[in-house]
C-alpha cells in the first residue's frame, strides 16, 4: 500500500497534512495506539527537519506499508547555495546554526546543501554511515544509513575519539533513533530522499 504523495513546503502549514495522512493510514491499517504514536512521532521529526531547511524549499512526502514495515519518505530537490547559507547563518542571533545540533540537524545538512557540494563534508561525522555507489543506472550516487552510522560511531567511541563520543551522545538523546528501525538518506544529483523504516503491528 502507498499513500497519496503530498507536496510540502517549509514556508507554509502544508506539513500538517502529513501528520493527518499518517494518522489516517494508522487508523486504516488498524494499528495499535503505540504503533500509531510511533508513526506520528517519526513523521513529526521528519517535518521538523523539513521546517529547518534554509530558504524556500519544496518536498514530497508519502508513506508505504510493506508487510507491516512502514516507510516514511521525504524527497527534496536541494536549492541552497553556500553563499546564501552563510548569510542566513551569519544573521542568526547566536552567530551559528543551532538547528544543526543533534542527529536530525546533521541529516538536515544533506538537504540544506549545494547540489554540487561534496556531501561527505557537509557535517562532521556524517561521512560515517555513508556509502558511495559506482554510479550504476537507477541507483543513488550515495546512501547514508543509520545502522552503518551507529556501528561506525560505536567503533570510534571505543577508541575514545572525542567527535565519536559526542556523536554517540546525540544518538542516545535522539527520539527518532529510539523509535525508528532504520533511516536511510539517498542522494542523487540535486535530489535527496530520506526514508524512515518502522515495523508496526
Amino acid at each position: 500500500m502507498q499513500s497519496d504523495v503530498l507536496v510540502v513546503s517549509n514556508l507554509n502549514r502544508s506539513m500538517n497534512q502529513v501528520l493527518n495522512q499518517v494518522d489516517a493510514v494508522a487508523s486504516y491499517k488498524k494499528l495499535s495506539p503505540k504503533g500509531a504514536l510511533h508513526l506520528h512521532l517519526l513523521a513529526e521529526e521528519m517535518m521538523g527537519l523539513m521546517r529547518s531547511i534554509g530558504g524556500a524549499s519544496e518536498g514530497r512526502f508519502w508513506i508505504e506499508d510493506d508487510s507491516g514495515v512502514f516507510k516514511l519518505h521525504l524527497a527534496v530537490v536541494t536549492r541552497m547555495s553556500s553563499q546564501k547559507r552563510a548569510v542566513l547563518t551569519g544573521t542568526a542571533s547566536s552567530g551559528k546554526n543551532d538547528a544543526a545540533r543533534g542527529l536530525m540537524g546533521r541529516l538536515r545538512d544533506y538537504f540544506d546543501r549545494d547540489a554540487d557540494s561534496d556531501v561527505a563534508d557537509t557535517s562532521p561525522m556524517l561521512s560515517d554511515g555513508l556509502y558511495e555507489y559506482g554510479g550504476s543506472a537507477g541507483m543513488a550516487d550515495m546512501e547514508w544509513s543509520l545502522m552503518r552510522y551507529r556501528d561506525e560511531i560505536s567503533l570510534k567511541r571505543q577508541r575514545n575519539e572525542q567527535d565519536a563520543i559526542e556523536a554517540w551522545d546525540e544518538l542516545e538523546k535522539s527520539v527518532v533513533t529510539h523509535v525508528a528501525d532504520e533511516i536511510k538518506v539517498f542522494i542523487r544529483g540535486d535530489r535527496v530522499e530520506m526514508v524512515i523504516y518502522k515495523r508496526v503491528q
